[in-house]
Parts: C-alpha cells; structure tokens; sequence
C-alpha cells in the first residue's frame, strides 16, 4: 500500500513539474517595436521585427533573454573588413618570421641578392659567349654558301640544312638569354621588397648598395 501511494506521488510530483514549465513556457511573452516605433509586447513576434532585436519575457514581466537586432549590411561588409585585416596581419607576422628566419639584417638580404645576381648574369654571359661560336659557324657557312653562289654552283642540301640549324640555335638562347634576363629583374624586385621589410622590423637600415655592380666598386 505505501509502495503504492509512493508510486502515484511521485508521478503526481512529475506531473504538476511538467505542467509548471510547460504553463511557464507558454506564458513567455515577447517585447519588440513594430514598425512605427512602437513597443509591442506580445506572445507571438513577427518575422520582420525579429531583425530589430526584442526581449523575451518571463510569467513575472522580467527580461529573461535579449535578442539583438540582425546586423545591417554596412555591420557585415565592415566585420568582413576586420576579418580580411586579420586575416591579412596573420600572414603579414608568418611572412616576417619566416623573413627573419632567412636574414637577421637588411645587408645579408643585400649580400643574397648580389650573389643570386651574379650567378645569373654568368650564365648569361656563358650563353651569349656560346652565341659568338655559333655566329662565327654560321658566318663561315653564310661565306660558302655566297661563294657557290658566286661561282653559279648549286648549294648543297647540306649546307643550307647547317645554315638553318645554327640560326635556330641562335634564336633559342637569346630566348634564355631573356627568360634569364626577367628572372633577374623579378628577384631584384622581390629582394628589395625584403630589404625594405627587414629595415622596417629590424629597424636597421642597410649599408650596400642595391646594385651589385656599385658594391665591387
């Protein structure tokens, strides 16, 4: 009989506990302004005056949660400004760590590019040194040719095969030569950008000169 009635009250307390939350949940209001500017407080809210923000509102009256108003197009486009510039001064810091990294002072940037230079500008050098070899072949056969001509004999297939074949090895190294040519002016162009950015991070100036040449002198 006691388990019985133990039973029954515990169901009861249950119950009247669900009921309780269930009548304290519809009794929720909410508070909002409607488009004249006027405060509603209601048990039901419009769609369009949940962009303006309102309050929830216990059985009591009293505020139990705020909802904010949905941000205007101007807030977006601005908080996507912010996450942009956040985002661009994380890897502003990566790129100067790992510039750091690479070079303590704005002269070993200096030495790095000059160095880098050098190697390109040598294997220019070699290149247009193979093109003078190449021209004196082409002129040697050029001469051949124009004395058979000369003489009103035929040029051979040969010859003129030899001719061709040096005059597009010409042309392909001098197509190296400014393939080269642009990779030098690129690394300049991205050293000096380096250089710029240690002065600002070290806050040391440099004490060569950017041109190679000026710093043999």
């Amino acid at each position: 009989m006691t388990k019985r009635l133990t039973e029954r009250s515990l169901k009861a307390t249950v119950l009247a506990l669900a009921l309780g939350m269930s009548s304290q949940a519809a009794a929720n209001m909410y508070r909002y302004t409607d488009e004249n500017g006027q405060v509603v407080i209601s048990n039901t809210i419009p769609q369009e005056a949940t962009k303006r923000g309102y309050d929830i509102l216990g059985n009591n009256g009293r505020v139990i949660e705020t909802i904010p108003p949905a941000p205007t197009e101007e807030e977006i486009a601005a908080r996507e400004a912010e996450k942009q510039r956040q985002k661009a001064l994380a890897e502003q810091r990566e790129q100067d760590r790992l510039l750091l990294k690479r070079f303590s002072h704005p002269d070993q940037a200096v030495k790095a590019m000059h160095r880098k230079i050098r190697e390109l500008e040598g294997l220019i050098q070699l290149k247009r040194g193979n093109i003078s070899v190449i021209s004196s072949q082409l002129d040697a056969e050029q001469s051949r040719a124009a004395d058979l001509e000369r003489a009103g004999r035929d040029i051979p297939e040969a010859t003129l095969e030899k001719i061709r074949r040096l005059e597009a090895q010409i042309r392909d190294i001098e197509r190296e030569i400014a393939v080269q040519t642009q990779e030098i002016e690129a690394l300049r162009d991205a050293f000096e950008a380096d250089i710029e950015r240690l002065e600002e991070i070290t806050e040391q100036a440099r004490t060569l000169p950017l041109d190679p040449e000026e710093a043999t002198e």
